[in-house]
């Protein structure tokens, strides 16, 4: 591949920041924790990996049963006629891998006159419904409609494989999504490839298969949204909508379009279309019907797409010309488009900064902006992406994500609004941004401000060379600042610094974003302190190493049964050695940390530098858990001592605040009352909605 000069100076860039933290991240952190981080970017980047496809075994038919139940969510209707291998394959793919949620199987025989009607008695757990004469496609679907026990419809050719997982991810779509109307799956060719990932139609009634032939993993095929249309291959619909509008139109029967159509009635009546990449299912297309629209069945396709065209004339006049060719850009052509640049995929359930920049997204996904994420590292993050995925998010990962100067010169354009966020990746992306985004504003996102962090961990250890680290880190950092047209605080504090070393910046705070949880169980269920906070972050690794070593035997002589539990991953080895003291459990990362939120009765944020705002004390308040921190640790959080939170900077009074919240229940409830409205008043989504539009949409 070859190089250019904005491919070199990128990398140039990017080599330079990447060994300036380096060294820094030796004096802080140490080299093995440096090493770890170090992979990160040394390493190629992680892609998204292949799926292997499921396939049941082939043979003759023999007896088996289906783990069905009586009483079903989803009624799957497989309307069948004749070609009855395809539909044994069908139902034992169903048979291995049973869905979570309970479902029947409908088969509405067609007039089949193969050992259809023999052989599928003979399931175990299967309804069998046989037509008395053959009336297509749309007369066996809706008969099976009618017959149908679930509140939601699947209706599932008969020449399709499911694979493990895919009823599950279309019903749950439904409950992230109320207002669905129609949902339909991923479909794939049997060797792989990508058959169809969710419909477009253009104005001339013509439809295409988004993503035909490419591949399943492509980023612009793996996220959740809104289709023309999805095909009658394998989609769900709530049974009471279906009956709403009157099920599949007769007006297209025998078949074709009439997927299309119902797309388009449900669109009608306010409910929205979807593709779900999750729900996957292997189509064998053309197995019964055939390929050939000049003749046979699917000769009907192209008499119904005149009768489609007529129908909805109206509506296809917003629709993309015929021959064009479909992209994300024209995809989301109506909808404000966001670029959001970070150094890695947020993992929101192991640092705030993550947790604050998913919540972004949330919001911003809540009005309707259609969000591009590009970690700089290129690198697919596993269930951390596919989560970005299921929000809607167009996130994209090496190797479809080619380096930044070309992926930016591809895709720049289309989008109105670009949020970087980190000084060293900023500094990276906004000339190219400057170069291939024209039209955008620039957000720098400072996540928190470095080198006030930086400093004031230097003047805490008295290491010189610190000292001059965090100088330059200033430079670099308000060097961005003055390149970015808007700058992003957490706290009015450091707005308030920015306001002194940047006057010409246009500084917007936008704080943390928490959800409200709720007060959690009272104080007498509770017991015990909790300390949330991922150990890459050097000021958690010096905070718990003080609050162990000097903090926690104060507290464990006064309460002797208390015990100290410590939430979070990327333990080093001096954290991990504290397990040894009486009491203190190290936990490492835990998937679920709802339990202690819920649980634990005191939380600690004994931080002794920073910056920013601090996200463990959000957390712990918005489950209704007090605190007890330093004053760094609750800087810029609206909090007042002995109110709110209690705030103390020296072993002793640090210990002293514990056991007294630890035993006085009256002032525990009056600090889990107020935390919580301080969450709900200054870090909750609400909260920050219209800065959020004000920034982005307006």
């Amino acid at each position: 591949m070859s190089l250019s000069l904005a491919d070199a100076r990128y990398l140039c860039t990017r080599a330079l920041g990447f060994a300036r933290r380096g060294w820094l991240s030796l004096r802080t952190r140490g080299w093995r924790a440096s090493w770890e981080r170090a992979k990160v970017h040394l390493l190629p980047p992680r892609t998204g990996g292949r799926v292997a496809l499921f396939q049941p075994e082939r043979g003759e038919f023999a007896p088996f049963a289906l783990a069905t139940s009586d009483a079903p969510l989803a009624t799957i209707v497989i309307p069948v006629f004749n070609q009855f291998a395809h539909t044994l394959a069908c139902l034992r793919a169903l048979a291995a891998h049973p869905p979570a949620a309970p479902f029947e199987v409908l088969v509405v025989d067609d007039g089949s006159r193969d050992a259809t009607a023999e052989a599928l008695p003979q399931v175990t757990g299967l309804r069998y419904h046989r037509r008395a004469e053959n009336g297509g496609f749309i007369a066996a679907c809706n008969d099976g409609a009618r017959l149908a026990r679930g509140d939601v419809l699947v209706f599932l050719n008969n020449d399709t494989v499911p694979q493990p997982g895919w009823l599950d991810a279309l019903l749950a779509t439904f409950d992230a999504h109320p207002d669905a109307g129609v949902v339909g799956a991923q479909l794939l060719y049997p060797d792989g490839r990508l058959q169809e990932a969710g419909g477009v139609v253009f104005s001339d009634g013509s439809a295409w298969n988004y993503g035909r032939f490419g591949s399943p993993h492509d980023p612009r095929h793996g996220y959740l949204r809104d289709a023309d249309y999805a095909s009658g291959a394998a989609i769900a619909v709530p049974r009471a909508l279906f009956e709403e509008l009157g099920g599949f139109a007769g007006r297209y029967a025998p078949a074709y379009y009439e997927d299309t159509d119902l797309a388009f009635a449900a669109r009608a009546v306010g409910r929205r279309v979807l593709y779900q990449p999750a729900a996957r299912v292997v189509h064998d297309e053309g197995a019964t019907s055939g390929t050939d629209t000049r003749s046979g069945a699917k000769a009907w396709q192209v008499r119904n797409r005149v009768r489609f065209a007529d129908h909805w004339h109206d509506a296809l006049a917003a629709q993309l010309p015929a021959n064009t060719v479909p992209t994300p850009a024209l995809l989301h052509r109506r909808q404000r488009q966001v670029l959001i640049v970070d150094a890695l995929t947020p993992r929101p359930d192991r640092d705030s900064g993550s947790l604050r920049l998913v919540n972004l997204i949330r919001l911003l996904r809540e009005q309707d902006a259609h969000v591009v994420f590009l970690p700089a590292s290129r690198a697919h993050d596993g269930r951390y992406t596919e989560a970005l995925q299921q929000l809607g998010v167009e996130a994209w990962y090496a190797p479809f994500a080619r380096r930044a100067p070309a992926w930016l010169a591809e895709h720049g354009a289309r989008f109105e609004r670009v949020l970087v966020a980190r000084h060293y990746v900023a500094s990276e992306f906004l000339p190219l941004l400057r170069r291939h985004a024209p039209r955008a504003t620039l957000l720098f996102d400072s996540v928190d401000l470095h080198y006030l962090r930086e400093r004031r961990a230097a003047e805490l250890t008295g290491d010189a060379a610190r000292v001059r680290a965090a100088a330059r880190t200033r430079e670099r950092e308000l060097a961005v600042i003055a390149q970015a047209d808007v700058t992003l605080v957490v706290s009015a504090e450091e707005r308030a610094l920015l306001a002194q070393d940047a006057p010409q910046a246009r500084v917007e705070l936008l704080s943390n974003l928490h959800e409200v949880a709720g007060p959690g169980l009272p104080f007498e269920a509770r017991r015990d302190l909790v300390f949330v906070g991922g150990f890459r972050h050097p000021p958690n690794v010096d905070a718990v190493h003080w609050f162990a070593r000097e903090v926690w035997p104060r507290v464990r002589a006064r309460l002797p049964d208390a015990v100290f539990h410590c939430i979070g991953g990327d333990v080093p080895r001096e954290i991990a050695a504290l397990a040894e003291i009486p009491g203190v459990r190290m936990h490492g990362h835990v998937p679920d940390i709802a339990p202690y939120m819920d649980g634990c009765r005191v939380a600690v944020a004994p931080l002794r530098y920073g910056a920013g705002v601090k996200g463990k004390v959000n957390l712990s308040m918005a489950h209704g858990q007090p605190v007890v921190a330093t004053a760094c640790a609750v800087e810029g959080m609206h909090l007042v001592d002995g109110r709110d939170v209690l705030v103390a900077d020296d072993a002793t009074a640090f210990a002293d605040a514990i056991v007294c919240l630890h035993e006085d229940a009256a002032l525990w409830r009056q600090l889990s009352a107020n935390g919580l409205a301080n969450v709900q008043r200054h870090f909750s989504l609400d909260a920050a909605r219209d800065t959020v539009r004000r920034l982005f949409l307006d």
